[in-house]
C-alpha cells in the first residue's frame, strides 16, 4: 500500500503568511508582483484590491494602486473565475479569460438572448444584440471611455429594460446596459477603466480592450490556459482539494480533473481527506512568527477554497453572508479569528470571536490602528453585508 505524502494544517497556514504576504516579514514591494502569485486580487468590490493590497504590500498608498490599474496599467481589472472581477497582470489576464471567461460568455449570452425574447424585444433578438453590442463599441472608440450612462445616451438599446423572474419573489428589472457590458467584458473586447470620482467609487468607465492594452489581451489556447490557471492556483494556494479548484474556478468536475492531471499534479494527505499538489511542492515553509491581518471583503485568501474548516472554524454565519460572500476578516497565524468595519466616524471597529491571547489582542488593535491611519477617515461599506460588519456599524 502506497503512502501519500502528507502536509498538515500547520503547514498549510504558513504558506499563508508566506505566499500571500501578509505576515509582515513576508510583504511584498510591488503591488503587480504580489497579485501576480496570487493569480489576481478581487475586483468585484472596489475597495478590496486597495485593502487586500494595503495588507501584502510594504507602504502601498491608494495613489499606487490607482497609478498601477489606470496610468501604467501594470494590473488589469478582469472578468474572471466564478463571474467575479480579479484585477491581474497582463500575462495572467489572458490565461484566466480562455481558462474561465470564455465558457461564462457562452452562457451569459445565451441567458441574454433568452431574456431579450421572453421580454419580447425584438423578432430577431440575435440580431438586435449584435447590433447593440456594435454601436456600443463604436461609441467606445469615438469617446475613448465612457460610463454606463453616458454610453445609453449614445446607444438607445442600452437604455431598454429586461424583466425577469416574473411570478417569483425574484422578479425584477434589469438594464440592457448591464448584460451588454459583462458580455463584451467577459468576452475581452473592453474593459473596466478609472472610476468616477475616489477609488470607493463603483462608477466605471470601460474602455476597448485593444486600446487599453496594445493589441488586446493574449489569446492562449482554452486547454492549455487551464492547465496554466491550475498549476497557478496550486503553486499559491496549494494543496487543496479536488473541490477547492473546481469551486474557485467555476470549472465543471470533468475540466477540473482533466487540468490537474494535465499539470501533473499529485495526491496528497491533509488532515480534511486527500488534496493534491504540485510535485515539486511537498517542502516545510518556515515559520515567520506570530502575526495578524485585516482583510477586506471577498479577499483572495479567505475566498481561495471552498472547504474552509481548516481556517474558518466555526465562524462562517458571522462572517459571511447566505450567499457565500465574505465579509472583512482578521487572520491570526494563518486562521481567522474575527472580523472588522468602519464606522462612520473613520473608526475601525473589530471583534474577535474566539480567546486569542493578550499579545494576539495587542497585535489585532495596533494593525486596526493602521488600517484606520491609512484609510484616513475613508467611508469603507462592502458590496455584500454580513452579520458581524452590520453589527459592529
Amino acid at each position: 500500500m502506497t503512502t501519500l505524502p502528507y502536509i498538515d494544517t500547520a503547514e498549510r497556514r504558513r504558506r499563508i503568511a508566506v505566499r500571500h504576504h501578509l505576515a509582515p516579514a513576508c510583504r511584498g514591494s510591488e503591488v503587480a508582483t504580489v497579485a501576480g502569485e496570487l493569480v489576481g486580487l478581487h475586483a468585484t468590490d472596489p475597495t478590496s484590491v486597495y485593502i487586500g493590497a494595503f495588507a501584502r504590500v510594504a507602504g502601498v498608498t491608494p495613489d499606487d494602486l490607482a497609478r498601477a490599474l489606470y496610468e501604467e496599467r501594470t494590473l488589469l481589472k478582469v472578468v474572471g473565475m466564478r463571474r467575479t472581477m480579479f484585477a491581474t497582470t497582463a500575462d495572467i489576464a489572458g490565461v484566466i479569460n480562455a481558462a474561465t471567461a470564455r465558457s461564462i460568455a457562452v452562457g451569459e449570452r445565451k441567458r441574454t438572448l433568452k431574456m431579450l425574447a421572453d421580454a419580447g424585444v425584438a423578432a430577431d433578438v440575435e440580431v438586435w444584440l449584435s447590433e447593440v453590442e456594435a454601436q456600443t463599441l463604436e461609441a467606445l472608440e469615438e469617446l475613448g471611455s465612457a460610463t454606463a450612462t453616458e454610453l445609453a445616451k449614445r446607444v438607445p438599446g442600452l437604455r431598454v429594460q429586461i424583466s425577469f423572474g416574473a411570478g417569483k419573489s425574484w422578479a425584477g428589472k434589469v438594464g440592457v446596459s448591464t448584460r451588454v457590458l459583462f458580455l463584451l467584458s467577459a468576452e475581452a473586447r473592453i474593459i473596466r477603466g478609472r472610476p468616477r470620482g475616489t477609488w470607493l467609487s463603483s462608477m466605471y468607465e470601460w474602455a476597448p480592450m485593444d486600446r487599453w492594452v496594445p493589441g488586446g489581451l493574449t489569446q492562449p489556447d482554452t486547454h492549455a490556459a487551464q492547465t496554466e490557471l491550475a498549476r497557478r492556483w496550486l503553486r499559491a494556494f496549494g494543496p487543496g482539494t479536488q473541490r477547492d479548484i473546481q469551486w474557485w474556478t467555476g470549472w465543471t468536475v470533468a475540466t477540473t480533473k482533466r487540468a490537474l492531471a494535465d499539470v501533473g499534479a499529485i495526491e496528497v494527505e491533509l488532515d480534511e481527506g486527500t488534496g493534491f499538489s504540485l510535485p515539486d511542492d511537498l517542502g516545510t515553509t518556515p515559520d515567520v512568527g506570530p502575526w495578524v491581518s485585516l482583510v477586506p471583503s471577498l479577499d483572495t485568501t479567505t475566498m481561495a477554497w471552498k472547504e474552509r474548516d481548516w481556517y474558518l472554524g466555526a465562524h462562517a454565519e458571522r462572517l459571511f453572508d447566505t450567499i457565500g460572500n465574505a465579509g472583512p476578516t482578521i487572520w491570526l497565524d494563518g486562521r481567522i479569528v474575527g472580523g472588522w468595519a468602519v464606522r462612520k466616524t473613520g473608526e475601525v471597529a473589530y471583534q474577535v470571536l474566539e480567546s486569542v491571547g493578550r499579545h494576539a489582542d495587542d497585535a489585532i488593535q495596533v494593525e486596526a490602528a493602521r488600517l484606520q491611519e491609512w484609510l484616513a477617515s475613508s467611508r469603507v461599506i462592502p458590496r455584500f453585508r454580513t452579520p458581524l460588519e452590520l453589527e459592529l456599524t
